[in-house]
């Protein structure tokens, strides 16, 4: 079950990292919107550093979830460490920052808003129970 659920995890941050660095060379998605926004204009626009830096954090957690499941290395207290923190930020993200991002954000009326309701924030939680449980079995 463990080296399922490592692969499965590891395989959507694996993604998302990949989709980071699409971005940060100029690719661009015109369905969907990924930066939260107010009055229709994004609240930043990322450098291509700061993209390529969450990028290659995806990639480590996706890591993590290798390591903590089994499939690369042997899981031991320090990856159930890094689960949980990985677990946290993902959790953290999912509740959000009260303003823009999450479930108790106060801007509701979006295009950013609706696909962090549907779509965002619940992977997150999803990746963070993922994270948990992984925690959990390799301490």
């Amino acid at each position: 079950m463990e080296k399922i659920l490592g692969s499965i995890t590891a395989s959507i941050l694996f993604f998302l990292s990949a989709l980071h660095i699409y971005w940060a060379f100029g690719g661009k998605l015109k369905s969907i919107t990924v930066i939260p926004e107010t009055n229709g204009k994004p609240t930043f626009v990322p450098s291509r550093g700061l993209t390529l830096l969450v990028a290659l954090a995806l990639f480590g957690f996706g890591t993590v979830a290798l390591w903590s499941s089994g499939n690369i290395f042997y899981p031991n207290r320090m990856s159930a460490i890094f689960s949980f923190l990985i677990s946290f930020i993902f959790l953290g993200r999912a509740v959000g920052d009260f303003q823009l991002v999450g479930y108790f954000k106060k801007i509701k009326n979006t295009k950013f808003a609706k696909y962090d309701y549907l779509i965002y924030s619940p992977v997150c939680i999803i990746l963070g129970i993922s994270y948990s449980y992984l925690g959990w079995k390799s301490f």
